[in-house]
C-alpha cells in the first residue's frame, strides 16, 4: 500500500507518519522509486503499537523507541528483557540505592522474588514511602489482600503470554502493563463505589 493508504487505514496524520519514519520508530517501506515506497500490515501494526505507547501510556518518542528496540532485540533472559522495557514506563525516578527496605519487606512477606535491580522494586519503594509519609502505611492485612489479588492477575497474564517468541512476550507484557494498569485503577475505583453503596444499604 502507498503511504496515503497507510494514513487512511491507521488515522495517523501523514506528517506524524513521516516523523516516526525519520525517528526510526516506524521501519521504512519497500522502496519502489526515488521518492515512493510500499507499506504493509506490519506497518499498520507498528503504528498501532507506537500510538498505544505514546497516546495511551504517555511515553515520549524517545522512551517509545527504547521500548520498541527492546521488543525487536530481546535478550535470552526474558525476565531481564521485560524489566528493561518496564524501566521505560512511568512512574519514573531512578535510585542509586542498593536496597529498598519497604519493598523488600513487602515482597518477601508475599513470598515473591526480591531483585533490587528490577525496575518495579524501586517504584514500589517510592510508593510505599509516600503512603507511609501520608499516614496510611501498608498494613499486613492490606498487603495480603492486595498481594493475593495482584498475583491472581499476574498469573492470568503470564498464562496467556507467549513462551516461545521473546519479542511477542515482551510486547504482551509491556502493552499489558501500559494499557491495562489504567483499566485496573478505574475498575478498583468502581468497585469501591459499589462496595460503599452496599455497605450503606444503597443500590448500585
Amino acid at each position: 500500500m502507498r503511504i496515503s493508504e497507510l494514513v487512511d487505514r491507521t488515522g495517523v496524520p501523514l506528517a506524524t507518519v513521516k516523523y516516526y519514519l525519520r525517528e526510526g520508530l516506524l521501519m521504512p517501506g519497500q522502496a519502489t522509486g526515488a521518492t515512493q515506497a510500499d507499506y504493509d500490515d506490519a506497518h499498520v501494526e507498528r503504528l498501532g503499537l507506537i500510538r498505544a505507547l505514546i497516546d495511551v501510556a504517555g511515553l515520549s518518542v524517545k522512551r517509545a523507541k527504547a521500548v520498541i528496540d527492546v521488543i525487536e532485540h530481546p535478550e535470552s533472559d526474558l525476565v531481564r528483557t521485560i524489566g528493561r522495557a518496564l524501566e521505560e514506563l512511568p512512574p519514573y525516578g531512578g535510585s542509586d540505592a542498593a536496597e529498598y527496605p519497604r519493598a523488600k519487606r513487602a515482597i518477601e512477606a508475599l513470598g515473591q522474588v526480591y531483585d533490587p535491580d528490577y525496575a518495579a522494586v524501586a517504584q514500589l519503594e517510592r510508593a510505599l514511602a509516600a503512603a507511609e509519609a501520608a499516614g496510611v502505611p501498608m498494613t499486613d492485612d492490606r498487603l495480603r489482600a492486595y498481594g493475593g489479588a495482584i498475583m491472581e492477575l499476574a498469573e492470568f497474564d503470564i498464562g496467556n503470554m507467549s513462551t516461545t517468541d521473546p519479542a511477542d512476550a515482551v510486547k504482551y507484557a509491556v502493552l499489558g502493563t501500559a494499557l491495562y494498569e489504567p483499566v485496573i485503577a478505574a475498575m478498583r475505583r468502581l468497585a469501591h463505589q459499589d462496595a460503599v453503596y452496599r455497605a450503606l444499604g444503597g443500590s448500585s
